[in-house]
């Protein structure tokens, strides 16, 4: 019985919402719902891709090919304008080949790996959708969207949606199918070496490896927080970028039974209920210290775009069904604290992620094997002597990485594990691990804009967007960064 109606006067039920509630010690599944009594449900009214034909005169180039630069390229042709879309990496099948060189060989292709390629870093990195960046744009719109493409409808009900890196590259490739089918453009194994700008400093292209040239209205900048060849671009081109904060630190590991009976209370998790998250925040030492893209179910894989690093991230696939559970932990890194990179200027940012990178790949000792170390021994401050069971493919190595992280980031880091591991009664265990190094969790790098033309300054339209131009942090918010990006270079 339904707030008193029988449920045989009850003809359909439609969840709008629903969530989870794990704070006391009965899980509750919350949900919103429409109840249809004597009477039949309407139809759902499911979105569909469908977009006119773009073929005219009117272009606009976007420099990369993941959400930030797909979803401009969508809501372009919605306006009749033709994108053309220049992605250094493969498409997303293809790419999936360099996925495995780095997985098992420890081969690190430049152009195509899990931060490069179509549908950018968040198509092999897990397909989280939840944001906070709710007064940007509309999430809603961008959810419909991936649905229309392909994506359980589920997420535009769950509070916490996620696709999982197993489904997300069938809807990439079905949003680069309406891009081609309306008229625009998407090349491929394209990297951008230069730009077009006329004497009157206004953007009119970019040249890629090859010496061709793509020229139109404007440039849409979507290159991703990775793209570091871009930074160096824009400043030795005197194209105004800056410092910002961003954080670092480590991927830590639990076995997820372990989370399950923390979060849920549960000796053995309920099968009804998803593998259990967590999310953790303090502050350290006038520094926030935190979890970051926590997979449930997950896996930890490799991220580096360079041979002579190591980086790690976390994904998960659409079950969430791995015996492991992962979460960057990290520390907040401001701008006064890289004053020994401070002859890199705005560059001092990245060299700081890249000396940890190359460190972690020493440590690890080759292969893309990453440096690793129990929890427990991070926070006494000695080697492992063994280290368990751990998702990460290439393997972990001992190594000490309480010595080996700069003091500033290892001694916050440490405090801020003991402080969870008081909150969180069990997180604090020998079955986890910590392997390193997690440096990329957003941009170091910010290219300036108008807040009100989302033009550059200095270069006109150019048109700085998502993670890569220090405006998003995630799927969902850099696809609303695309979607504003686009409106602005059109009415431009």
């Amino acid at each position: 019985m339904i707030l008193g109606i029988d449920a045989g006067q009850i003809d359909a039920v439609r969840i709008r919402r629903r969530s989870i509630d794990a704070r006391q010690s009965i899980v509750k599944v919350r949900m919103q719902a429409d109840v249809y009594v004597d009477e039949p449900a309407p139809a759902e009214n499911l979105p569909v891709a469908e977009y006119q034909s773009v073929r005219g005169d009117r272009r606009v180039v976007i420099i990369g090919a993941g959400p930030a630069g797909m979803f401009a390229a969508l809501r372009l042709i919605e306006l009749g304008i033709r994108p053309i879309v220049l992605e250094r990496g493969k498409d997303v099948r293809e790419r999936r080949r360099d996925l495995v060189g780095i997985q098992r060989y420890g081969i690190v292709n430049p152009d195509s790996n899990y931060c490069f390629g179509e549908g950018g870093a968040g198509t092999y990195s897990d397909g989280k959708l939840y944001t906070r960046s709710t007064k940007r744009g509309s999430v809603e719109e961008v959810l419909r969207t991936l649905v229309a493409h392909g994506a359980p409808a589920e997420i535009l009900v769950e509070a916490h949606p996620h696709i999982g890196s197993n489904r997300l590259p069938k809807v990439v490739a079905a949003i680069r199918e309406s891009i081609l089918s309306a008229g625009g453009e998407i090349h491929f194994n394209c990297r951008v070496i230069d730009f077009i700008i006329d004497d009157n400093g206004s953007i009119r292209g970019a040249i890629s490896t090859a010496g061709d040239e793509f020229t139109g209205e404007g440039v849409i900048l979507a290159t991703g927080h990775s793209a570091r060849d871009i930074f160096r671009l824009l400043l030795q081109r005197n194209i105004r970028i800056e410092p910002k904060p961003f954080a670092m630190g480590v991927r830590i590991e639990h076995p997820q039974p372990l989370i399950d009976r923390l979060q849920y209370h549960q000796t053995v998790r309920d099968p009804r209920l998803p593998a259990a998250s967590y999310r953790l925040a303090t502050t350290t030492h006038d520094r926030g210290v935190f979890s970051f893209c926590m997979c449930p179910g997950g896996f930890i894989v490799p991220s580096a775009t360079e041979q002579d690093e190591v980086v790690v991230n976390g994904m998960s696939l659409s079950r969430r069904d791995s015996p492991f559970a992962n979460s960057g932990m990290v520390v907040s890194v401001e701008v006064e604290d890289l004053l020994p990179f401070a002859g890199h200027g705005p560059l001092a940012g990245m060299q700081y992620q890249k000396a940890q990178e190359v460190m972690a790949m020493e440590a690890g000792g080759g292969m893309q094997r990453a440096p690793g170390q129990r929890l427990t021994d991070f926070i006494a401050g000695r080697i492992s002597g063994t280290l368990p069971a751990c998702s990460y493919k290439p393997g972990i190595t001992p190594a000490p990485l309480h010595e080996l992280l700069p003091p500033s980031l290892a001694d916050r880091l440490k405090e801020g594990l003991k402080k969870f591991g008081r909150t969180m009664h069990g997180y604090m265990t020998e079955e986890a691990v910590l392997v390193g190094v997690e440096t990329r969790t957003s941009s170091p790098v910010r290219i300036p804009r108008d807040p009100a033309t989302l033009e550059h300054p200095g270069i006109r339209h150019l048109f700085p967007c998502g993670e890569g131009a220090g405006y998003a942090g995630g799927i969902v918010s850099a696809a609303i960064d695309g979607i504003r990006c686009a409106d602005a270079a059109a009415q431009r």
